[in-house]
């Protein structure tokens, strides 16, 4: 049995990038430990027709954010790394100053003093330098900063195609094999 993968959502927009990613993970036979936020709760309500159960029964196990002694929060639970699909900027400011005071930020913490992958789907615009500054910080310790920017060179026809190719440039990081998007070649599409 593989490693499971550690997925949290938090209050961004953008909270379809983080039921698409369990979706995937699922359909791939992927094990994945779920943390939302308090505020994702809400999101998944105001941006998507889904309740957040049917986002929680995505996940093989799911923490409340507030249980700061999940397996999670333990260097010694072996994970094979975790993704914050979106991530606010309140998270990536946790995260880049060690500022456990919830699940969400205390095991991206864990996973990064284990140099484990960690990948943080930051979701702000404009950025302004201290959002510039924090995500630097995050890389500086080990974590992947990739907000999800769409390309457009395998042919989006969807909002779907679009967040699919984002969320599958998010399971390449993290080496889970998937066919989400149509990959770059330099043969021009007919």
């Amino acid at each position: 049995m593989s490693l499971p993968l550690v997925v949290a959502i938090t209050g961004a927009s953008g909270v379809i990038y983080g039921i698409e990613l369990l979706r995937a993970l699922r359909d791939l036979d992927v094990t994945t430990h779920l943390i939302l936020s308090e505020s994702a709760i809400r999101n998944i309500h105001i941006e998507t027709e889904y309740d957040h159960t049917d986002v929680t029964a995505m996940a093989d196990v799911v923490y409340k954010n507030k249980d700061i002694g999940a397996s999670v929060a333990s260097g010694s639970f072996l994970t094979r790394g975790m993704i914050v699909a979106p991530c606010t900027i309140k998270t990536l400011s946790g995260i880049a100053n060690s500022y456990a005071d919830n699940l969400i930020v205390r095991a991206a913490d864990v996973t990064l003093k284990e140099r484990r992958t960690l990948v943080l789907m930051v979701r702000e615009t404009p950025l302004h330098k201290g959002h510039l500054d924090l995500m630097r910080q995050v890389a500086d310790i080990g974590g992947t900063i990739l907000p999800p920017m769409p390309s457009f060179y395998h042919g989006p026809k969807t909002i779907m195609d679009i967040i699919h190719q984002s969320v599958g440039k998010v399971l390449d990081q993290v080496g889970i094999e998937h066919s989400l998007f149509r990959r770059w070649t330099s043969e021009v599409p007919k």
